[in-house]
Order: C-alpha cells, then structure tokens, then sequence
C-alpha cells in the first residue's frame, strides 16, 4: 500500500507542449500568475488593533463557554448521568484544544504582523559595501533523488546566479548510481551533466566581467584619467542585462514553475540591473559618478553574478558513506567530508573514501565552507537571497544565530484546484513562520536556510558502522529532520531566525497522491520531538536563559497540533455529543480564527472563501494526518525507525493508497447519517455542523480528489491486496570452503573475512539439516 502508483496523465487532463508535460487547467485553478512583492507591505493600525482583538475574543469566548455552559449544565444537574459528565468532561477537552491552537494561530500572525510593520529593508549600497572585500565562501547543497532533470535545472540556475565571493553550488545526487532501465539511466545522466553545463554557459560572462573588474583596478592604479569610466560601466551592466535577457527569451515554458524561473530569477534579475543601468546613465547626464570604490563595488557585483563553481557529488558511489534513504542522510555524508582530501580506495564491497595521507591525481578534495546553503531541488530562490541572509548572520546580536532562512512561498499560477490550496496553506504557514521568530520560536524549514556551518558542529553525532565514522549532523531519527535539529541547536545555544521577506519559492504537489505521501510525513515525528524539547528547556534554565510561556507555548503547538487536532476533529465529527453542550459561544470563540485566516489569504493573493475550502481540505486529510500521528506512537514504542518516504516527483498523476481515498468517503457517509439522526431527535446544532462537514468533504473530494480518479484508487488499491508476488526461488548456496579457486571472490574473502564465511557456512549447515529431515 505504500507504494506510489503512477497512471496516465489523461486521468488527470495532461498535455505536452514543446516536449514538456504540463497539465489542463481546471476550473476554479488560480489564474494570477504574478508572485507577491519580495517584502511584505507594512501592516495598517486598524489591522494590528484588530489582531488584538481576536486574540481577546478568543480567550474571553472560550472562558464563557466553560462558565456558561460546562459549569453551569454540571451545577444546574447534579443528578446528571454519568455518561454526560463524561461527554462534557471530553467535549471541554477537545474544544479547549482547538482553541488553543486557534490562539496559537493569532498569537503568530500578531508577531507577524509586528515584524511586517518594524522590518526596514537593508539598502543595496550597505549590502555591496559589506560585500566587497569578503572573502568567506558558501556552499549550496541541491540534494535530489529521481528529480526531473529540467526541474533540477532551474534550482541550480537560481543558486549558481546568486551574487556571492566563493559560491560552490554542490548537486547531491541520491539516485542509485548504475540504474539498468534505459529512462532512467537517461533521466540520470541528463541529470549528472547538468552542473558542467551551467559552469560552461557562465563562463564566457564570468570571464567578461571578472577581466572588466581587473582592467578597473589597473587603471585607476596607475592613475588614468577617469573620463569615460561611467559609459564602460553602463555598457557592462548593458551587457550582463541583455545576457539574462537572451536567456529568458531561449527558455521553454511549459508550466507555472517555468513562468516564474523566467520572469522572476531571470527576468527579476535583468530587471535590477537595468535600474542599476537608468542611475549610471542619469548620474552621466547630470556630469557626476560614483567615487572610485563605489565603482569598484559595481564592477565586484557583476563578477561574482556569474561566478560560481558547480560540481555533482554522488555518496552512494562509496561504501564508507551512509546510504540511509533519506535527506539527512545526503546531506550529513557530504557536511562530514569538506574541509578534507579523500583517498579513493577500492574494496570489495566497492569503493572507500580514506583520509589521504599521500597526494594522489584522483583524489577527491571537498572544500569547507563557513556556510552552507541547504537548498531542495525543487525550490527556487531569488537574486539576493545569500547576500541578504548572510548580512543578517553577520549583523551585530546575530553571532549565536545558527540558522537563517526565508521560509518558502507556493509558485502562483496553480493548475489544480488541490495545488492552489495547498499552495494558499503553504503561503499561510510562510506567515506563521514569520510571527514565531517575534516570539523567539523559529524553527527550521528543510526546503531553504542559510547554516553557520560552525553551529552544526557543535551538534555532530558521530557512530562507528562498519569499521567507518559516519557523522550525523542534521538528525535523520524522525522524517521531519529540520524540526529535530532545531532543538538541538536550541539545546546547544544557538538560535533560528526567520528572514521577514519573500525570497524562497517551492514546488506545491499538483495531485492528491503526491500530497497524500508529504503530509503523511509531516504529520509523523513532532511527538517523538517533545521530549527533546524539555531537555532543551532545561538546558536554557541552566545557562540562566529567559524562557518565556509563549514561546514553549508555540512550540508546543507546532509539534504536537496535528495530532490533537486530528483526534479532535475525529470526536467531532464520529461522536454524538448531547445538545446542551452545544452554544453558540464556541462558534463566536472560533470565529476571529476564521475570519482573520480569510484576511491573510487575500493579503497573500487568494480568495477568502478559501477558508472553506481548506477546511474540507483538512477533513480530506484527516486519515492522513492521523496516519502519519499513529506511525510517531508506532516509533516510540518499537524503537524502530520510520523510513523516509520521499514526495513522488512524477509528469504522470502519483495514485493514492486506497485507504485514503476510502475515508473521506466514509466521513461523508456518517455526516449524512449524523444529519438524519439529529434532525430525528431534534438536535438542529449538530444537524447543521454535520450537514457542513458532509458538504464540504464532499467538494473536496470531487474537486482535489476528483471521482473519477477516486474509482481508479480504490480499484487499483484491491488490486494491490489481492496480488501476492510469487515467491523467489532459494538459492542452493554452498559453503564458499567448497567452491573450487576459480569460483570463489578472493577479495569478498580477504575484505569480509569471518562473516563472510561464517554465513556462507551457516547456509550450507542450514541446507545439510533440511535434507537430513526429509
């Protein structure tokens, strides 16, 4: 049931154009194409006022409802049975939750909404005179496993046009390395060639504006005159523009995602230095220019635009490295090698990475870095990402901040109805995000961040497997590893800052089966985290930190919301609650956490009906959700960890497990039920809450899910449970001291030693015992 099931595209409306696969536009997809503006506009009085206020009417909502209606139903009826005490007691409970939740929601936006209106955006000129004699380096990891290669593309694109001295873009290449189907092999080299590619295209402007900046230097050494200095600067800015601009237009658009590389990381680009352009062109008119080393500073710009050193690292080529399947894992093997040269060294269970003690050609030498850009294969930056990120983390009060990051915008231009509102969640999580760096409660989002790479040292693991080290920087025990590393930090004295603007764009899954495997795994680890997290508060206390409430508060709330949330809608929706729980105190008590969600999703671009849109979004996902809750509770009994399941990267729609498609079925069945059986005993409040889960489900499944596509799940999920794959063949294995000297490996032998022949032995015994039986 877990694996990923890809069928026709036809089932989902997909076309091809100019050799790229694009899906048909459904109605009631996003039709705005435009992303919104790098920085968030500064939030009005009225609306930070009003922000207050929710949070008191959610507070004072949910105090009167307990007064009003649990104290007063259990003091005006002593004698009640004991099953309503009950159903009180658990009703109050699951209320209480999703209140609190609700107030963790505005509490965030508040904060949000403080950083917006306080943010004041560093000027160009302070970024270049930061920057210009600099001589730290980055390094950007792209970790990807089966990615589509013209995808990959565009993410390298974007980081290798970063404006940065000492930029290595790395590609992290956690595809099996000799695949033997022909399409993927092919998939896997386009994909391999694409670093040399990028690197080969940026050298011919690299080398222009790398010999313009030194043809500078010279001249204003040797004290040339300086008449026509500003027209030479003009025509190398005009020419770094039409570059970019050329680019653009040779690009293939095939999708949304296209649209954006070309008109913002392109274009965007082009743009910002055309108006570089129009105030050298006008400071030439009016008789003036820049002093020399502002000039100098200019000219540094274009160098390092379109200087970048890209190269493909691929760790399961080596045996001494983890092959943990998952992200971590592909980041933590490479971490652990830089600052190092490597001696190749062939074994025989393939080659081995060995310190080198001796120079050899082939070695391999990893530079270190003092920060490291993680960056997934699937996300897109914007043209001033590192410079921005990195002046934050070398700003004065920011020497212990370990991790900073703009957390992710969804691509506009969405078009599925099920990736416009993912997408709208996504952009709602990019505010929440925003509002707990107010509060001192950041945490990491794998999709971007800038490292101190000296931070994550001080949270290394190191383990001995196999006779090798395998450093652990970034934790791979959960499937949420940005979440659990946070807490490391924390618990080591560093800090996590979010970057209070829009610089970070990522892939929304476009289909139900895709999104099924995502939020499954975001769902699954935030419990096993908690008890991390009062380690780390017990740390601070130690150090005589400040902790305040709302921050542990917010915290806590990230981690474990989706569980209580999923179990309490699960109540909601299943149990049959007696009426005189019911009052409208609890709508009025939920209602500013709606009505202030409908705000941030038409400030982001959306529509604010979207709020019912994702609510039967989240009674879709409610199997899901509970999944992913139940596999936590699994791992912390059996100690066994959960494998990483990566979000399928398919042209092809990714079909659901069955499970999934079957439930919200079922939810709207029981709500039908649930409406019939209350309209009976006249309880008109659950009536109408179970007719609106049963109508919102229900536009959820048709329009994320679609019917037709729901069929096709299930029938392809009873087909999965009815088919029993045939069982292989035993091999006859013969101890390896009976094979004869042309047949043995002598170098499995002599690496393996004992074990080797001790289980080669041991089958052959097995095998000796089985015929004795018989």
């Amino acid at each position: 049931m877990n694996q990923q099931v890809s069928v026709p595209e036809s089932a989902v409306g997909a076309s091809s154009t100019s050799g790229t696969v694009s899906r048909r536009r459904q109605w009631g997809s996003e039709k705005r194409s435009e992303p919104l503006s790098i920085v968030h506009p500064a939030p009005s009085r009225r609306k930070v006022a009003l922000g207050r206020l929710a949070i008191v009417v959610t507070i004072l909502g949910w105090v009167a409802y307990v007064v009003s209606t649990i104290l007063r139903e259990l003091a005006e009826n002593p004698s009640a049975s004991f099953r309503f005490q009950l159903e009180a007691v658990f009703y109050l409970v699951v209320v209480t939750f999703l209140t609190f939740s609700a107030l963790m929601y505005l509490l965030a936006r508040q904060g949000a909404l403080y950083r917006f209106r306080d943010h004041r955006r560093v000027p160009r000129g302070e970024l270049d005179r930061h920057f210009a004699r600099y001589d730290e380096s980055i390094t950007v990891l792209v970790p990807s496993y089966a990615e589509e290669p013209e995808v990959v593309r565009a993410t390298l694109w974007s980081a290798a046009l970063q404006e940065f001295p000492n930029l290595r873009v790395t590609l992290l290449l956690d595809d099996p390395p000799f695949p033997t189907d022909p399409g993927v092999l092919a998939r896997l080299e386009a994909t391999r060639a694409l670093a040399a590619e990028i690197e080969g295209r940026l050298l011919e402007p690299s080398m222009r504006f790398t010999s313009a900046l030194s043809a500078y230097q010279e001249r204003l050494a040797s004290d040339t005159p300086a008449s026509d200095e500003l027209p030479r600067l003009i025509a190398e800015y005009e020419a770094a523009a039409v570059w970019l601009e050329t680019m653009a237009e040779n690009e293939t658009v095939g999708d949304h995602v296209d649209e954006f590389f070309v008109d913002l990381v392109l274009m965007g680009l082009a743009r910002e230095l055309r108006l570089t352009v129009l105030a050298l062109t006008a400071a030439d008119a009016q008789h003036a220019a820049p002093d020399p080393d502002r000039m100098v500073e200019l000219y540094v710009r274009l160098a390092r635009i379109f200087t970048a050193s890209m190269n493909t690292f691929e760790r399961k080529l080596y045996a001494s490295l983890s092959h943990e399947a998952n992200k971590a894992m592909n980041l933590n093997a490479y971490i652990s090698l830089m600052g190092g040269r490597w001696h190749k060294e062939k074994a025989a269970n393939g080659v081995v990475l060995r310190p080198a003690t001796e120079h050899h050609v082939d070695d391999l030498e990893i530079p270190d870095s003092t920060y490291l850009l993680t960056l997934d294969a699937d996300s897109l930056l914007l043209r001033d990402y590192c410079l921005r990120l990195v002046h934050l983390l070398e700003s004065p009060g920011n020497e212990r901040v370990a991790v900073t990051q703009t957390p992710y915008s969804s691509f506009r231009g969405a078009p599925t109805r099920i990736e416009r509102v993912a997408g709208a969640t996504t952009d709602i999580q990019h505010i929440l995000h925003q509002g707990m760096t107010y509060y001192g409660a950041t945490f990491w989002v794998g999709a971007n961040a800038v490292i101190r790479k000296r931070a994550i040292e001080d949270i290394v693991e190191v383990e001995s497997v196999g006779g090798f080290d395998i450093k652990t920087y970034i934790q791979d025990r959960t499937v949420i590893e940005d979440t659990e590393s946070s807490v490391d930090l924390g618990t080591h004295g560093w800090t996590l800052v979010n970057y209070p603007e829009r610089l970070s764009y990522s892939a929304t899954p476009p289909d139900f089966g895709s999104l099924v495997v995502q939020r499954r795994r975001w769902a699954n680890g935030g419990l096993l985290i908690l008890p991390k997290l009062w380690n780390q508060m017990r740390e601070r206390k130690h150090r005589r930190e400040r902790i305040l409430a709302r921050e542990i508060l917010l915290r806590v709330n990230y981690m474990a919301s989706i569980a209580w949330a999923s179990f309490g809608l699960l109540f909601l929706l299943g149990y049959p609650y007696d009426s005189r729980l019911l009052s409208p105190l609890v709508f009025i008590t939920a209602l500013p956490y709606f009505l202030a969600m409908g705000s941030d999703l038409r400030d982001c671009g959306h529509r604010f009906s979207d709020i019912f849109r994702i609510y039967g979004f989240n009674i879709v996902l409610l199997p899901v959700n509970l999944a992913g809750v139940l596999k936590s509770v699994q791992q912390a009994f059996t100690g066994e960890k959960i494998p990483f399941v990566r979000t399928p990267k398919v042209k092809d729609r990714t079909a659901a497990p069955a499970l999934y498609v079957v439930v919200p079925f079922l939810i709207v069945a029981y709500s039908l039920f649930t409406v019939w059986r209350d309209v009976v005993s006249e309880n008109w409040g659950n009536a109408a809450f179970a007719l609106l889960n049963a109508f919102l489900a229900f536009y959820a499944i048709r329009a994320y899910i679609g019917l037709k596509n729901s069929a096709v799940d299930m029938v392809l999920g009873v087909l999965n449970w009815l088919h029993v794959a045939p069982r292989e063949p035993r091999q006859q294995v013969s101890p390896v001291i009976d094979k004869a000297p042309e047949e043995a490996d002598w170098e499995a032998i002599l690496y393996h030693g004992d074990r080797r022949l001790n289980r080669d032995m041991r089958q052959g015994n097995d095998r000796r015992r089985r015929i004795s039986v018989r």
